[in-house]
Parts: structure tokens; C-alpha cells; sequence
């Protein structure tokens, strides 16, 4: 058994620190695994790295195993433990006294980040606060840095970001973290982590599980100020006061469990976003994408 293990996530941010202070915190470590960590690109997708052993875990959504589903596939790439119980993005927008109030959105500017899920889900939030989508001027600026670049720009009244993007606005006295979607929505499966079938069935599966485990049991009660000082090396760019701030949001918010088990309730909300969206046609069973972690 190699003590290497290859870890590729969709996107790279301070949401998915029990995965990050599972490496930082020496967990894996511990387990003696040492990880090679790596984000997705056009060219080295987390399908195709996982498909070819490149690549042993990745981390996605369950929701990505849906346009498989839909066609009738059973899915070789499967969910076994939740990174996030709940969704991770903000509305900021410019500094006020008074309590945040949905409803002001409606006929403003916002920039939305229109990847997948973040976009199902927004929309869904608003329709559970009686808010029309079609109400708001929203605004596909592109990628995560454009939508940034806009805000700061002036193009926009508001903008729906995932942490630490907010809170840096915040920082800088540009913006204010206004409302989190995870209060309006609450538990959904929203961020996974995945792998093949065959390589779930391994040691160092059961190895990495026992380290995550370990990790997410540790997140939900360490202060944020000493998480971020151990994931601070994955966020260079980030300041230390900032990456505080955003996890201790999260740990707030609740999106981190003590329990990795991606939970039936979660997953039938997740199921109730994505055919509101009509995204989905039917309603997948639990077990159609989602496995028992390795013991």
C-alpha cells in the first residue's frame, strides 16, 4: 500500500476546512498517509483523474452525480462523507446599521456566482423567503476573481460569494457580510468528498476515514483562530484576522459536523433544491451516489 494519497478538489477555499485540517492538522499524517493535494483543472478533471487511479479522492457534490442518474447510469464515482452540511455562501454589500432584510434585493444589482450548485441553490433560498429570482438584476460576471473584480468595480449593489471572498471585502472596509444562504436553506449534502468503488474497498481507504473522522470531530470544537493558523499555508494570499473570521463564520453557521455521515435529510433537501431548479426529473434514491464510508 503506497502511504501517498491524491486529493483533488473542485474548487479551493476556505469551506472546506475539515478537508484541509485533515492534511494541516496531521491527521492523515498520524495514519501514516502523507497527501498530494491539487485542484481540478479543464484539462485534469476529478472524473477523469478519479477514473484513472491519478487521482484516490476528490472533493465535489453529490448533486454532480445527478446528470449520470438522470440517464439511467449507475455511477462509478461515489459519495461516502460530507465536507459541508450546509451552503457556504454569503450576501455582502455595502456597510448598514439596520438588521438585514431579504426583500431590498429585489430590483437591485447582484452579482451571482452562477456555478451549478451555488446558483440552484440561491434560487431556492429566495423562493423559501417568497423572492421571485427574476425580481433581482442579477449579474453573471464569470469566474469567482471577475464577480470580485465587478463588486469592487461598482458594477453591483450586492454580491453572493463563498468564504473568505466577503469577509476580505469586509476586512477592507469595501463591503459587509450581510446573510448566509445556509440560514435560509439549513442542512442540505452540498459539498462531498467522492471516489471509486474499487478504490473505497482499500487500507488506505479505511485509513484516510479514520484521519478525516478524527478531523472533523476536532473542527466543529477548535477555535477558529487556531484552525486558520494550521490551513493558513494553503491561503498565502489570505490575512490571518480574515481566515479567523471566515471559519469562525462557518463553525457558526454549522456547516461542519462532527459526524462525516451524509444524512437522508440532507440529501432529500438537496433533492427538493435541484427539482425546484428542474434540474432533476426524478427523485434518485439515497443509495443511487451515496455509500457507507470505508470502516
Amino acid at each position: 500500500m503506497s502511504d501517498q494519497i491524491n486529493i483533488m478538489v473542485l474548487r479551493h477555499a476556505a469551506f472546506y476546512s475539515p478537508l484541509l485540517y485533515a492534511i494541516s492538522g496531521g491527521f492523515l499524517k498520524n495514519q501514516g498517509l502523507s497527501a498530494n493535494y491539487q485542484i481540478a483543472t479543464p484539462d485534469k478533471t476529478i472524473a477523469a483523474s478519479l477514473k484513472n487511479g491519478s487521482v484516490q479522492i476528490a472533493q465535489l457534490a453529490v448533486a454532480a452525480s445527478f446528470p449520470e442518474l438522470e440517464r439511467g447510469e449507475t455511477p462509478e464515482i461515489v459519495h461516502f462523507a460530507q465536507i459541508n452540511q450546509r451552503d457556504g455562501f454569503f450576501i455582502a454589500g455595502k456597510p448598514q446599521i439596520e438588521p438585514f432584510s431579504w426583500q431590498p434585493l429585489i430590483g437591485k444589482k447582484i452579482l451571482v456566482d452562477h456555478l451549478f450548485q451555488p446558483v440552484a441553490m440561491f434560487k431556492y433560498a429566495l423562493h423559501k423567503l417568497g423572492i421571485d429570482y427574476q425580481q433581482l438584476e442579477v449579474i453573471d460576471a464569470g469566474d469567482v476573481a471577475a464577480m470580485d473584480a465587478a463588486f469592487r468595480a461598482g458594477q453591483a449593489d450586492y454580491i453572493h460569494q463563498q468564504g473568505a471572498a466577503p469577509q476580505q471585502l469586509e476586512y477592507e472596509g469595501k463591503a459587509q457580510v450581510l446573510a448566509a444562504v445556509g440560514d435560509v436553506i439549513g442542512d442540505v449534502a452540498f459539498s462531498s468528498l467522492c471516489a471509486t468503488r474499487t478504490w473505497l474497498k482499500t487500507e488506505q481507504a479505511q485509513l484516510f476515514m479514520t484521519a478525516y473522522r478524527q478531523a472533523c470531530a476536532a473542527i466543529v470544537v477548535t477555535p477558529a483562530i487556531e484552525i486558520a493558523a494550521s490551513v493558513q499555508s494553503f491561503f498565502p494570499q489570505i490575512a490571518p484576522e480574515v481566515l479567523t473570521q471566515t471559519i469562525a463564520h462557518y463553525q457558526q453557521l454549522g456547516c461542519w459536523s462532527a459526524d462525516p455521515v451524509i444524512s437522508e435529510n440532507s440529501y432529500q433537501t438537496l433533492l427538493d433544491v435541484f427539482a425546484y431548479n428542474g434540474l432533476i426529473k426524478q427523485r434518485h434514491p439515497y443509495h443511487a451516489a451515496i455509500v457507507p464510508a470505508p470502516c
